[in-house]
């Protein structure tokens, strides 16, 4: 399965961003190999708006099938969710942490946004 997570750093040791939109990066992990990359999301980063719907589009052409995050706003979510992608929030520490609780199980999906949108 892949897997992205909110990244402020290209590490599986760089902490997670609490934000989805405005993340800095996405850690794309390949859960079945353990292969990662890391995709820059400056251009989002610096959006005057719709960087979680532009952010939204870009891990779904990512082939990511799940996003793990700090917190995602409406319309992040619903744009994740017409993409089939499931979405987990709250998640903290960092990337090797975020996957190790993910693989385990201890996760469970979020049904809606955590915060409103515009959040910073």
């Amino acid at each position: 399965m892949k897997i992205i997570i909110t990244s402020e750093g290209t590490s599986l040791e760089s902490q997670v961003d609490p934000r989805f939109g405005r993340t800095k990066y996405f850690v794309l992990v390949d859960t079945e190999t353990g292969e990662f990359s890391a995709h820059d999301n400056t251009q989002n980063l610096n959006a005057p708006q719709g960087a979680g719907i532009q952010a939204a589009q870009a891990v779904a052409r990512l082939g990511a099938e799940t996003v793990l995050t700090g917190h995602v706003g409406p319309k992040a979510f619903t744009t994740l969710q017409a993409a089939n992608i499931a979405v987990y929030t709250g998640i903290s520490g960092t990337v090797k942490e975020a996957i190790e609780k993910f693989n385990s199980g201890r996760l469970a999906p979020a049904q809606k946004a955590d915060v409103e949108g515009h959040w910073a």
